[in-house]
């Protein structure tokens, strides 16, 4: 008897409405692309690095972006406005003073709501798997049990990525902790993730990383990991694009 293979339904779960877009790095790695434009903007495949995010931003149905900014602030500024159908692009300005990724969430709190929210870096490259990475990420999402949900990716599926692995997982997607030393950990994180904004709090001044909310909510049990079903790029550095774009090509 011939077997049958197994549909997998569209995932259902409530789409966050807002999304961050992280894009106010200074793009060191990237140079000497970034010499005369913000990384965000670096095409790969034609398009820039912040236009794909958006693209699947508006698959997913996001209705609000927020965008943070720094280097080349007016550039990136004026490419984001009044580009992208159906999503309002909201500024946070960091002109003055680049927060980081933990420090850009707390300057823009006020702009994110009370809700759940998309949180994405704009220096990476995914392809949906059998089902759109956005929703498979809020069908997941319990705002009961989770106050982090981090899109990972199999260390042997992060191309680019010349890391060791970020986060090793309990069976039920649990955070169980970071790499340890001296060991590679068999997820990636792609820099993709859903935060209940209440994982925004006590925060030190200045800038800092969101790894200091994350080691937070990991040990209180409370982040969780989702593993991603499609492709994944890394494009950290120029030798990355070439690379990327080939494997598009020939995919």
């Amino acid at each position: 008897m011939t077997r049958q293979r197994e549909i997998r339904p569209v995932p259902h779960g409530t789409v966050p409405r807002t999304a961050m877009v992280m894009a106010a790095g200074l793009g060191k790695r990237m140079r000497p692309l970034t010499a005369t434009r913000p990384k965000p903007l670096v095409e790969v495949a034609g398009k820039a690095l912040i236009d794909h995010v958006f693209d699947r931003l508006q698959r997913a149905g996001i209705e609000r972006a927020v965008v943070n900014v720094h280097y080349l602030a007016d550039t990136l500024q004026a490419h984001v406005t009044d580009r992208y159908p159906g999503i309002d692009v909201v500024i946070s300005d960091e002109r003055a003073r680049l927060m980081e990724t933990g420090g850009g969430l707390v300057q823009a709190r006020d702009l994110l709501g009370t809700a759940p929210v998309l949180v994405v870096n704009s220096d990476n490259l995914w392809i949906d798997g059998p089902v759109d990475a956005i929703r498979l990420l809020a069908s997941r999402w319990d705002d009961d049990a989770m106050d982090a949900l981090l899109l990972m990716v199999p260390l042997a599926r992060a191309h680019n990525h010349g890391g060791t692995g970020d986060f090793y997982l309990a069976a039920d997607g649990r955070i169980l902790s970071r790499r340890k030393p001296g060991c590679v950990a068999p997820f990636a994180y792609t820099g993709i993730q859903i935060i209940h904004p209440r994982l925004i709090a006590d925060w030190p001044e200045g800038p800092f990383s969101t790894n200091l909310f994350w080691d937070r909510a990991i040990a209180e049990g409370r982040a969780y990991g989702q593993v991603h079903q499609g492709l994944w790029f890394d494009v950290g550095t120029p030798g990355a694009i070439p690379k990327t774009e080939a494997f598009l090509a020939g995919g």
